[in-house]
């Protein structure tokens, strides 16, 4: 069998791929999903590549050196890299264990309806200390590529569960201890620096058409708004909203 070959034929299997060095590097460091083989260009020789040999070790993981035509074959552009896995589904964590961290930042992201932006706020909320995200049965991390990317990997490494929507995610997690947080344009919101965000909280944020259901608003223990400088109906979009609401939980946590 050739190279190719074997190529083609572990994509007929699975055709799930992660493209580029942070987003391979990622996936094993977080096991976030079974690794098939890594696929590295085989004139790429620099000590990042050595720092994935090396993991790719310390993980049984398969890495095989190929020509970069034989990984364009795999992949729908040029944006690889030169590094490219084949890998299966994302493997999720039950929500309990979510919230094992005290205090535990959980979101998701509702309505979000593009992988760029979804992977975009991904990455900034786990660079703030999200503990988790939740996120829907059909949810965005199918196309893994793309999320990967956008989210220089952070949705490879934030512990993700499964809930068939927002208000039963709530339901459970408050359970469990979580305050419930909506992201809303209500009069009774919350301007963000001057809620409470220190203890055990969910936080949902919806998408820029749709929002967030109005029993979840209901359910709601705060309501949370973005305070601006003037009236400006073109606001923020989901992902910097998730930016700034990262920031300040993150704030507030590290000043108390």
């Amino acid at each position: 069998m050739t190279q190719l070959t074997e190529i083609l034929t572990i994509n007929i299997m699975d055709t799930t791929t992660l493209e580029g060095l942070i987003s391979v590097q990622a996936a094993l460091k977080g096991r976030s999903r079974p690794i098939h083989k890594i696929y590295v260009e085989y004139n790429r020789r620099d000590y990042d590549i050595g720092k994935l040999e090396k993991l790719a070790r310390t993980h049984n993981v398969p890495l095989m050196r190929i020509r970069e035509y034989e990984l364009e074959r795999m992949t729908d552009g040029n944006t690889h890299g030169g590094v490219v896995a084949v890998v299966g589904d994302r493997i999720y964590t039950p929500l309990a264990q979510l919230c094992a961290e005290p205090n535990s930042f959980v979101v998701m992201l509702e309505g979000v309806e593009d992988p760029f932006n979804f992977g975009q706020a991904v990455r900034a909320l786990y660079a703030c200390g999200a503990a988790g995200l939740v996120v829907r049965p059909r949810n965005w991390m199918s196309a893994a590529t793309t999320v990967a990317r956008a989210s220089a990997g952070a949705s490879e490494l934030i512990p993700t569960a499964i809930a068939d929507d927002a208000l039963s995610a709530a339901e459970a997690l408050g359970q469990l201890g979580l305050k419930l947080a909506v992201m809303a344009e209500e009069d009774n919101a919350i301007d963000l620096p001057k809620a409470d965000l220190r203890g055990p909280l969910f936080v949902v944020v919806g998408g820029e058409k749709r929002g967030v259901a109005k029993k979840l608003v209901e359910r709601a223990n705060v309501l949370l708004q973005i305070p601006y400088a003037r009236q400006f109906r073109h606001s923020l979009g989901t992902t910097s909203a998730a930016a700034v609401l990262g920031y300040e939980v993150m704030r507030q946590r590290m000043t108390q």
